[in-house]
C-alpha cells in the first residue's frame, strides 16, 4: 500500500492561490508503521521545549547565533556568531516544528497547532530576516559562464544584511544545499513561494558548480567542488543536493516550463553551448548525474562514503581555459579518496537513494537503499557500549548535528525498506534517554548517555546542536505521523 509523504499532506493543507496544488511526491514500500500518535505529540511536544530553551538563550536581538551557553550559569560563554551552516540549524528546526504541526493537524489533532503554528512561522520570519546577514553578491567564471553575477550565502557572518563577501573561498557549495532544501520545506509548510523561488536561485548556482568538462570519451567528469573557489569534491557538495533536485522536479512535473541547460560540446571539448530541456526533467537528470559521481568516486569498501576526492596536481588552485576569447574554469583531475566517513555524508545521499527510487522505480537504486541503510548502522551504531540497551552513536564536536543527517537518512529509507525501522527507533531510544534523564532548562547536555560535567562551569553547550537535537525530535514525530 502506497503512502503519502509529508509533502502531500503540506500541499493539500496549505495551499495558497499563489501556489500550485499539484500532488507531490508518493512514496511506497514495505515497512511496518512504527508507532503510534501519542508517541508523535511526545516527540512535538519535546521539539518544541528545546527549541524555545535554544532560541531564549542563543538568538540575540541582532538575529544572529551565539555558540556556546552555560544553562548552569545563565552565561553566554562566547559571543562570537555562528557561521550560516550552525545558523540554518535553528531554520531547520522550526521548519521541521511546522511541518510535524501539520502533518498532526491533517491527521485530525489540531490541538498543538492551534496553539503553536502562528508562533512558530513568525519565528521563521525572523530567522530569515537574520539570514541576510550571510548574503552577498559577487560575479563567478564557472565552467560554462563567464564573470556571471549571484547573490549567495556566504560563510561567516557580515555587519549588515546584504553585505557579505561571498568571494573566493567565502562561500561553499554545501551551505547553499542545506539551505535550498530549507527553504523548499518551508514552501510545503506555508504556500510562502518566495521561499520556492529562492530555493530555486540557488539549485541553479550549485549546478552551475557541477563540473561538465568532458573527457576524451566525450563523458561529463561530474561532481561538484567543495566552493568556487576550491578544487577538491565532497561528499557534502554532492550527497546533500540530489533530494532537493528530486522535490524541484517533482514540484515541476507537467507543467510544461522550460530550463536552459548549459553543457560543453563533446565533440570537441571546448565549446559552450545551451539547450532548453522540460525542468522536471532538467532537475531529475541533474539529480542522477550527482548521485553518479559520489556514487562512483567516493563509495567505500565497507559500504559507507568517504569525505571527499582530492590529490590534485594545481596545488588546490582553480585553473582556466580560453574559448573563443572568452575564459571558463577548467576541469582539475583529482586522484585520491580521502577523509574519513562522516555520519552526514553517509546519511544525505542515503535521503537521495531513497528519493530517486521514488520517482524512478529503478531497482537498482532500491538496492543501494538497502545496502547503504545496513552499512550505515552498521558503521555508526554500536550496541551497548556507553549505555546498556542504547545504540551509541559518536556525538562529539560536529557529529550531533551530523548525526541529524544521518537519521533523515534512515526515516528517508523506511518507506523503501522496513529494515531501517531499527535504525530509526535506535535514535528515538537515545533521545528520549538524555532528555528523560538530563534536560536542563530545557537544553540536552554534551554527553548524551552520560549527561553534564561534574563542573559547572563546563557545562557550556552549543546552540547548533540543542537545534539539531530539536530538529531530530520533530523528524522522529512525522515518522510516526506519516507512515
Amino acid at each position: 500500500m502506497k503512502k503519502i509523504s509529508l509533502f502531500i499532506i503540506f500541499l493539500s493543507a496549505f495551499c495558497f492561490n499563489a501556489v500550485s496544488c499539484d500532488k507531490g511526491p508518493v512514496s511506497g514500500g514495505d515497512g511496518e508503521k512504527p508507532a503510534q500518535t501519542d508517541a508523535a505529540t511526545r516527540n512535538i511536544e519535546r521539539t518544541i521545549a528545546i527549541t524555545d530553551a535554544a532560541t531564549a538563550a542563543y538568538i540575540s536581538s541582532e538575529l544572529g547565533m551565539y555558540k556556546y551557553y552555560n544553562p548552569y550559569t545563565g552565561q553566554v560563554t562566547d559571543r562570537g556568531y555562528e557561521n550560516v551552516w550552525e545558523y540554518s540549524s535553528a531554520f531547520e528546526a522550526v521548519t521541521n516544528i511546522l511541518h510535524a504541526l501539520a502533518v498532526q493537524k491533517e491527521s485530525g489533532d489540531s490541538r498543538l497547532y492551534d496553539l503553536h503554528f502562528d508562533r512558530y512561522k513568525a519565528l521563521l520570519d525572523r530567522l530569515y530576516k537574520g539570514m541576510a546577514y550571510f548574503e552577498g553578491s559577487y560575479s563567478l567564471t564557472s565552467y560554462t559562464k563567464n564573470n556571471h553575477p549571484w547573490t549567495v550565502y556566504g560563510v561567516p557572518r557580515a555587519s549588515s544584511p546584504g553585505s557579505n563577501n561571498v568571494t573566493g573561498i567565502l562561500n561553499v557549495y554545501d551551505d547553499q544545499m542545506w539551505i535550498i532544501r530549507d527553504f523548499i520545506e518551508v514552501w510545503y509548510a506555508t504556500g510562502d513561494k518566495s521561499y520556492l523561488e529562492k530555493a530555486e536561485y540557488l539549485a541553479e548556482y550549485v549546478i552551475d558548480g557541477f563540473d561538465c568538462c568532458v573527457d576524451a570519451d566525450g563523458k561529463e567528469y561530474g561532481g561538484i567542488t567543495w566552493g568556487p573557489g576550491y578544487v577538491s569534491k565532497h561528499s557534502c557538495s554532492n550527497g546533500p543536493f540530489i533530494s532537493p533536485l528530486v522535490w524541484l522536479s517533482d514540484i515541476y512535473k507537467g507543467k510544461g516550463e522550460k530550463a536552459t541547460r548549459y553543457y560543453i560540446d563533446p565533440s570537441d571539448r571546448k565549446t559552450r553551448k545551451t539547450e532548453q530541456m522540460d525542468k522536471s526533467e532538467y532537475f531529475l537528470s541533474y539529480a542522477r548525474k550527482v548521485y553518479d559521481y559520489q556514487k562512483s568516486h567516493l563509495l567505500r569498501n565497507d559500504g559507507v562514503y568517504a569525505d571527499m576526492m582530492g590529490g590534485d596536481d594545481t596545488g588546490g588552485k582553480v585553473v582556466y581555459e580560453t574559448v573563443d576569447g572568452v575564459e571558463y574554469r577548467r576541469h582539475t583531475n583529482l586522484r585520491d579518496q580521502a577523509g574519513p566517513p562522516y555520519s552526514y555524508n553517509t546519511g544525505a545521499i542515503l535521503s537521495g537513494a531513497a528519493d530517486l527510487y521514488r520517482v524512478t522505480g529503478d531497482a537498482e537504486y532500491l538496492k543501494d537503499v538497502q545496502s547503504l541503510t545496513d552499512a550505515g548502522f552498521a558503521y555508526f551504531a554500536k550496541y551497548g557500549t556507553t549505555v546498556k540497551d542504547l545504540y551509541t552513536y559518536d556525538f562529539k564536536g560536529n557529529n550531533s548535528w551530523f548525526n541529524a543527517v544521518l537519521l533523515r537518512g534512515f526515516i528517508d529509507a523506511f518507506p523503501a525498506y522496513s529494515g531501517a525501522a531499527l535504525p530509526v527507533d535506535s535514535f528515538q531510544q537515545v533521545y528520549d534517554y538524555a532528555y528523560d534523564n538530563f534536560l536542563y532548562e530545557g537544553l540536552m547536555p554534551n554527553s548524551l548517555y552520560l549527561g553534564w560535567a561534574n563542573d559547572k562551569s563546563k557545562r557550556t553547550v552549543r546552540g547548533r546542536d540543542q537545534f539539531a537535537y530539536a530538529a531530530q525530535f520533530a523528524l522522529l514525530a512525522l515518522y510516526e505521523l506519516e507512515n
